[in-house]
């Protein structure tokens, strides 16, 4: 019994030194593996510190579209499809008097859609004009390893004023995204994200009527200044989107009852999301880009979208009304700390 109580007491000692701060020579008190704490990672790494700084760019105009994640246009180069896209900061509107300071794709948050078919080659040319350094990573997409873009990984930073081109086969087919894969904790969140869809070779038999991609971030707004969202003290967001958009100015789906109805939802920002659906329930036919058998498919009414997944689901509109779509956290359907807002918008069925 004393041998065991000596090792247990032993062991306590252990992990309660393990645990306790050391002082270093320089007398800053850090932990015995060496990892700082947030405060001195503030004071002692000034890229931490960027990390935290306002999202600004010289001569920032105000965007010149209103609605984000619209299709992108390419063009054909013996049998490639070609797209383009130009990285650059804009004051978005996320509401009615609202504006963020945002870096983007082409000018609207989301990006562009790109949407192609399973199998084709696409070529996208990105340059860069925001005043740092950036890189697109394919979220999900199988491709080359050179083409992955993760800085000083599979390829060098696309500097400022710089152009670089992308090129793969479009693979598999299912719901994906693109997004910068540079300084992620900022650019993805002040915008830097859009989706990437891939249709199936052969197209299926039914498809849905109606059918939208949700694209679900975060926003911080401070005394006028925008900063990027995190889930840190001091950093956490006070505004929430879908679409680049804060409710009201979410967008409205009018779809006719009796329609089958498909919705990706998209979660690019840094908080889960319980996206609950009134009036119907629906089905999980895909996740993460990848179709759900339908014996296993589950029905619910909520699904809980974590940062970097994908869900599509379906449903059947049996119920005129307006019937609300939103995330089931609720201070996430505020603006500003007042509701409504945040992450809502309205499924219209009509007649």
């Amino acid at each position: 019994m004393k041998k065991i109580l000596f090792f247990t007491i032993t062991s306590l000692v252990l992990i309660l030194s393990a645990c306790a701060p050391s002082t270093a020579p320089n007398g800053n008190s850090e932990m015995m593996d060496g990892t700082p704490t947030p405060g001195s990672m503030m004071m002692d790494n000034p890229e931490a510190a960027h990390m935290m700084e306002p999202i600004t760019a010289p001569n920032v105009q105000p965007a010149t579209e209103t609605e984000g994640g619209q299709p992108l246009d390419y063009r054909l180069e013996e049998g490639v499809k070609v797209f383009e896209l130009t990285t650059k900061a804009v004051q978005w509107e996320i509401l009615d008097g609202v504006t963020v300071t945002a870096f983007t794709y082409n000018g609207t948050v989301p990006g562009p859609m790109i949407r192609v078919t399973e199998g084709d080659q696409v070529r996208i040319i990105v340059k860069n004009e925001l005043p740092d350094p950036t890189t697109i990573h394919w979220h999900g997409v199988e491709v080359p390893n050179a083409m992955d873009g993760v800085p000083g990984v599979t390829q060098d930073p696309i500097q400022p004023g710089e152009t670089f081109t992308y090129e793969f086969t479009a693979k598999p087919a299912g719901t994906f995204m693109y997004h910068s894969h540079y300084e992620g904790d900022v650019q993805v969140g002040a915008g830097l994200y859009a989706p990437f869809i891939i249709d199936p070779k052969e197209p299926v038999a039914n498809p849905p009527a109606v059918d939208k991609t949700l694209m679900i971030s975060e926003w911080r707004m401070t005394d006028g200044m925008t900063y990027a969202a995190m889930p840190m003290s001091g950093m956490e967001p006070n505004y929430f989107t879908i679409n680049g958009k804060s409710f009201p100015a979410t967008e409205t789906i009018t779809v006719k009852k009796g329609d089958l109805v498909r919705l990706r939802f998209i979660a690019i920002g840094q908080f889960i999301h319980p996206m609950h659906l009134h009036g119907v329930p629906f089905k999980i036919v895909a996740t993460d880009g990848h179709p759900v058998p339908e014996a296993a498919q589950l029905t619910k009414d909520t699904v809980s979208v974590a940062p970097g997944e994908r869900y599509d689901i379906e449903f059947v509109a049996t119920e005129t009304g307006q019937w609300m779509l939103h995330c089931h956290i609720l201070h996430h359907t505020t603006n500003d700390n007042v509701e409504p807002g945040g992450l809502m918008l309205m499924i219209n069925v009509v007649d």
